[in-house]
């Protein structure tokens, strides 16, 4: 052989004789055929072994006492992967039911793209289950709730939900990145899909990006055909290190909700704190719903792990707060080891669902740091807000 071939065709090293502990990553985009393979298509060969790997282990935790078989399908990020579930089950004349308040950008997709495409969409408080069933139409294709909802912390009523949507004949799409597997399993209250921005608790250390979709078998892979169609591919180093961070979710999950509650109720006693959402906290709304639906351990029942805290003082109260911060990250993100705190009237984006909130709230997304230093640090930054308005005695 010359030598450019010899240079393509290098010899492949075998196989390993001993089974790897660490997942391969697989960073091939093309994969060859052998032996009879006329009918073999694109569909075939469009998944990567690394990234049917990371899909395949969030089906196992989200269904781990489902009622039925749950198969899982990864995108290359949390809005990819809503975005291929809405498109694979919405077409022109589709309607949808929406629990608010809901993400920015979800709730953007819904009004801003999908409704040029004839979808339309009505969005009804989380807390109002009533509504969701009067707001049902005849076609209503599906009931889209998140777990969790920001920035009041709001607390999905699914297997409310579940009895709403299959009286409808619609189904229930749950997003439940901020709950993860370790606080809620929406599969076993009814769900049909959940889907998560695995760049959040999942990677768990603000090093990659993804999302992915798990639900019943023949739901995912209409989904994966959506995905395939629209390339919305993960990357494998993407999937690699969404996996590793798997393997620590519980313990890293755990700590963050048992700090998370800790420092709500120590700074909803502030004087210069004039409210606190995080339903750990029994004057929250959804306290007894999250009871009834989270998951509990030795630390007692796990309410998540992000926290808004509003105080006195409207928009200048709160974007005081977050400037003088020294241990909390000031970034509009969550889910890694730092804690993360961002002023949301600061940063909401024009369509942004901050309807009802006060200017002055902040959002606490909780790291791995001790209780105690998160604590001091926003103690000291509420102590130095000065002449801004104290609590009402």
């Amino acid at each position: 052989m010359g030598e450019n071939t010899r240079a393509v065709h290098l010899p492949q090293p075998p196989p390993p004789r001993q089974e790897p502990i660490g997942l391969p990553v697989w960073r091939s985009a093309s994969w060859a055929s052998s032996g009879d393979h006329a009918d073999v298509t694109d569909a075939d060969v469009a998944d990567n072994p690394t990234v049917d790997a990371f899909a395949a282990a969030v089906a196992a935790l989200e269904g781990a006492a489902a009622p039925e078989d749950v198969a899982g399908q990864a995108f290359s990020s949390g809005m990819a992967a809503i975005t291929g579930t809405l498109l694979t089950f919405l077409g022109n004349g589709s309607h949808v039911v929406a629990l608010a308040p809901v993400s920015g950008a979800t709730h953007k997709l819904l009004t801003g793209v999908l409704s040029r495409f004839g979808v339309s969409a009505d969005f009804v408080d989380h807390a109002d289950l009533l509504g969701v069933r009067a707001a049902i139409r005849p076609t209503t294709k599906i009931v889209y709730a998140e777990t969790l909802a920001t920035p009041t912390m709001a607390v999905a009523d699914l297997r409310g939900l579940y009895q709403v949507a299959r009286q409808a004949g619609a189904l229930l799409v749950v997003d439940s990145t901020f709950a993860t597997p370790v606080v809620c399993r929406p599969l076993e209250h009814g769900a049909d899909l959940v889907i998560h921005s695995a760049t959040r608790y999942m990677g768990g250390h603000d090093d990659c990006v993804g999302g992915v979709v798990v639900g019943r078998p023949d739901l995912v892979a209409k989904v994966r055909q959506t995905r395939i169609d629209t390339g919305s591919a993960l990357s494998p180093d993407d999937a690699f290190l969404l996996r590793r961070g798997l393997e620590s979710l519980p313990l890293r999950v755990r700590r963050m909700c048992s700090t998370a509650m800790v420092f709500a109720a120590s700074l909803a006693r502030h004087p210069r704190v004039r409210r606190v959402d995080y339903p750990g906290l029994p004057t929250h709304p959804g306290h007894q719903t999250a009871r009834h639906l989270f998951d509990s351990g030795p630390e007692g029942t796990r309410f998540g792990a992000v926290v808004t805290l509003t105080p006195h003082g409207g928009f200048a109260a709160g974007a005081a707060l977050t400037d003088r911060l020294r241990t909390a990250a000031v970034a509009p993100s969550m889910g890694g080891t730092h804690t993360k705190a961002v002023h949301l009237a600061s940063v909401a984006r024009s369509g942004d669902a901050l309807s009802g909130v006060d200017a002055g709230a902040v959002r606490f997304a909780i790291g791995l740091e001790d209780a105690e230093d998160l604590i001091a640090d926003v103690t000291q930054a509420l102590d130095a807000l000065g002449s801004l308005p104290r609590a009402r005695t």
